[in-house]
């Protein structure tokens, strides 16, 4: 049996850079968005979430050297109880009072999102089991099935705790391995298709979903209701204009915006830092997309190209999904933005994430 460990290079610093820019930009740009509301509401203290994004920057930076040491070959031995441990959490936060209707929490002293985790658990699954699928990854029933049924089961419990963006996530991420790891485009075509159905028929027979949609059509139609969010997200970006207001000086963040900190906090970026900051920030995730690719194609096996891909897409698809629905490119739905919303899960075990990636890109294929 080959040992990767023994040798290992040292890491792509590009990637590593970029991941620290992302995270520094988050920290500054959480403070900015909340401290108007922190100060004001009820916990009376401005640097409220600075404190709390900084705490989980720190953490999930630590925890990301440490993973960058573990040779992410010794990952494929511990996913199977990795799947169950995340299934149990799953379940365990119907056991905890919903916030806003959604239970997504388990609050034991500090605040864990499961579903944070349960994506990059698909991606550890799917790269283990596609990288000794061979061919028979191009069989329909075979190759392309079983997957779907393991990603819809997470993301259906996902979905069930009133999340479906990041359930929505998984099944992207899901179709993009399966596409990598060379599943005929036929059959996710068919499969997107289907998904694709299943969508329209969801927000058709749902009334508050065909509200959103339609207000997403045309926001100022319900200008006070479903489209609120938007109408101020738009505002936000437009009296930005091309420099900004300047950092702190947003005046959306002032109650217009619920939550600016949150899924929005990239229209308080365009009012504060225009479109300049704005088009920076995307700049950024392309890098680090193009990075990552680099990182998969340079793997030294399938597993690791299959990993590092699957990794990347959460990201990318993420951050498209929120930058989309934050300018009115799409309906709204709660993606945060990674490494830059305010939410100590997901800064963590994106950073976990982040140091399997580096992990990869340490070995290398010659």
């Amino acid at each position: 049996m080959k040992k990767y460990n023994k040798k290992l290079g040292t890491i792509d610093f590009g990637l590593f850079a970029i991941i620290m820019v992302l995270v520094s930009i988050g920290v500054i740009m959480v403070y900015s968005a909340s401290s108007y509301g922190a100060f004001y509401g009820p916990h009376k203290d401005s640097t409220y979430y600075l404190k709390k994004q900084g705490a989980a920057a720190i953490i999930g930076i630590i925890l990301m050297i440490a993973t960058i040491k573990i040779d992410y070959h010794k990952l494929k031995k511990v996913t199977p109880k990795l799947m169950i441990l995340t299934v149990i959490l799953l379940c365990l936060v119907f056991a905890f009072p919903p916030v806003n209707g959604a239970r997504r929490w388990i609050r034991i002293g500090v605040s864990i999102q499961p579903s944070e985790i349960a994506k990059y658990i698909v991606v550890l699954y799917m790269a283990k089991s596609l990288s000794n699928k061979g061919e028979k990854v191009k069989s329909f029933w075979h190759g392309v099935v079983p997957y779907l049924i393991v990603s819809g089961f997470y993301a259906g419990l996902v979905f069930l705790e009133k999340n479906l963006s990041i359930a929505a996530v998984i099944m992207i991420v899901t179709l993009i391995v399966l596409y990598i790891s060379g599943a005929r485009s036929k059959h996710l075509f068919f499969v997107l298709l289907l998904v694709g159905l299943a969508g329209v028929a969801g927000i058709y027979f749902e009334p508050f979903r065909m509200k959103r949609f339609m207000s997403f059509l045309n926001p100022w139609q319900d200008s006070k209701g479903t489209g609120y969010q938007l109408i101020q997200s738009l505002l936000a970006l437009g009296s930005g204009g091309i420099w900004g207001v300047g950092l702190g000086k947003s005046r959306q963040k002032c109650y217009y915006i619920p939550e600016p900190h949150n899924d929005f906090i990239f229209a308080i970026i365009g009012e504060e830092l225009g479109l300049i900051g704005c088009i920076f920030i995307v700049v950024v995730f392309l890098l680090f997309i193009w990075r990552g690719i680099v990182t998969s194609i340079k793997a030294k096996d399938t597993y690791g190209t299959l990993l590092a891909i699957g990794i990347t897409s959460i990201v990318a698809v993420q951050a498209t999904i929120n930058i989309a629905v934050v300018t009115g490119s799409m309906p709204v739905t709660g993606v945060p933005l990674p490494f830059i919303s305010c939410g100590g899960s997901s800064l963590v075990f994106n950073l976990m994430a982040m140091g399997i990636l580096l992990n990869i890109s340490r070995q290398k294929s010659t």
